[in-house]
């Protein structure tokens, strides 16, 4: 017996008490579903799931604390600093020479919800505040003029890349969900030697953060032969037009290989936790973003 979870706390609460689940598919975004906390509440009911643990998951939706993990790890990644609603008193003192253009987003998000690109210090100030309405707090990073590619991954494995061309220049939330708009090249245009390394260095960064299952690295590749991880999504989009489905259609796996694949994958992470019995059924949680998920599977 299969389960669809829409991801209301209400909702969710109800159907886990009343059905017996053996393992849940995660299709979420943002907060409440990317940040460890479905995960944890998996954890005490001793219900394996897919994706990353709930260290793992927490650690790649905070922004701030991924990039001190690719540091920590000689990962490298765009310079940055943060921001909270005290910091637009002093903001030019604050940004000092760091330099325009930059790129603001809020701390906890995704979908590049928020995102600004500012280019003088009235629009760096506008992003702060408009970030500010999704976070306590602001990410300030370099702009850097670069090909983005995206990385995908699975138990550990490098699938493929695919590199990401937005029409705007920009790849945000119009870019990403708005049919047209952004441009799709699989492989990215990049010679072999360098794709290998741009491959290497989205493993060493889900290793950073011990991220687990499907992954999707996001880098940018420069023309100087410098790459810079963005981040690390431990939850990518699942949609058939989704990047990590495209990648591994590329690698030779059909879409329903690749959920069969990640729905193996499930487990549970923390020490000491075993899976409690069940009947034999699953719940699947999913969230708005990936209705198109629920309407492909029934076509």
């Amino acid at each position: 017996m299969r389960l669809e979870v829409d991801a209301d706390r209400q909702r969710i609460d109800r159907v886990l008490r009343r059905a017996e689940i053996d393992v849940a598919f995660l299709a979420l975004h943002g907060r409440g579903g990317e940040d460890g906390c479905v995960q944890g509440m998996l954890e005490l009911l001793g219900i394996p799931y897919t994706g990353s643990s709930v260290l793992a998951s927490a650690l790649a939706m905070d922004k701030l604390k991924a990039k001190e993990m690719f540091r920590l790890h000689n990962v490298p990644t765009p310079p940055y600093y943060m921001a909270d609603e005290a910091s637009l008193a002093d903001l030019e003192d604050l940004h000092g020479s760091f330099g325009y253009p930059a790129i603001v987003k809020p701390r906890h998000e995704g979908s590049s919800i928020g995102l600004t690109k500012a280019d003088d210090l009235a629009s760096l100030q506008l992003g702060i505040e408009r970030a500010l309405e999704h976070d306590s707090w602001a990410l300030v990073e370099r702009f850097v003029r670069a090909t983005e590619v995206h990385v995908g991954m699975l138990d550990g494995q490098v699938l493929g890349a695919i590199e990401v061309v937005p029409k705007s220049g920009l790849y945000d939330y119009t870019a990403k969900y708005t049919p047209g708009e952004t441009e799709y090249v699989c492989p990215p245009r990049l010679a072999p030697t360098r794709l290998r390394g741009v491959m290497n260095l989205a493993e060493r960064a889900a290793r950073a953060l011990g991220c687990t299952g499907a992954v999707r690295v996001d880098l940018l590749v420069t023309p100087g032969e410098n790459e810079y991880v963005l981040e690390v999504n431990t939850l990518p989009g699942m949609t058939p037009t989704s990047l990590l489905p495209k990648i591994a259609e590329h690698a030779g796996m059909d879409y329903p290989t690749l959920c069969e694949r990640i729905l193996e994958s499930a487990s549970l992470h923390a020490a000491g936790t075993t899976p409690k019995s069940r009947r034999r059924s699953s719940v699947r949680f999913v969230d708005d973003d990936l209705a198109l998920l629920r309407k492909a599977a029934n076509e």
